[in-house]
């Protein structure tokens, strides 16, 4: 298994190297520096806004009983993962030309319909989950 994780390991490094090879030899300068700032606004968001934020949802589900916070937490998890997704679409959507198709969609209704679909997955997995509790014998 060692040898396993080392080899994968060193495949993503090899991988990210090629990445920012190709970057430098491919971008011109002003784009790199562009991209530069982007990438220091992402670590700056990253440890500013989001992680104090995680924290404080991570205390106040504190009050959740211990069987459905983890219900909560993957919810939350997965509802922010397919937001960030979908704000620079949402923010984006019809600046570009009708040819470009992928931005005509409603990322809007997109996103609220995943939403949707990631609570009423995790209220059916919790229900699941509370059958199961009342079927197993206490000692179990």
């Amino acid at each position: 298994m060692r040898a396993a994780r080392l080899a994968l390991g060193g495949a993503g490094i090899l991988m990210i190297g090629y990445g920012i090879v190709r970057l430098v030899h491919s971008l011109p300068a002003p784009m790199l520096a562009l991209l530069g700032g982007w990438l220091l606004a992402v670590v700056i968001i990253q440890l500013a806004v989001l992680s104090p934020v995680i924290l404080a949802v991570g205390v106040a589900l504190r009050v959740l009983p211990d069987r459905g916070r983890g219900f909560v937490q993957a919810g939350l998890i997965a509802a922010a993962a397919v937001t960030i997704i979908a704000i620079p679409l949402i923010l984006r959507q019809h600046s570009q030309p009708a040819a470009k198709a992928m931005l005509l969609q409603d990322y809007r209704l997109n996103l609220l319909l995943l939403l949707a679909l990631i609570a009423a997955g995790l209220a059916i997995a919790y229900a699941v989950r509370v059958a199961r509790d009342r079927v197993k014998p206490p000692g179990a």
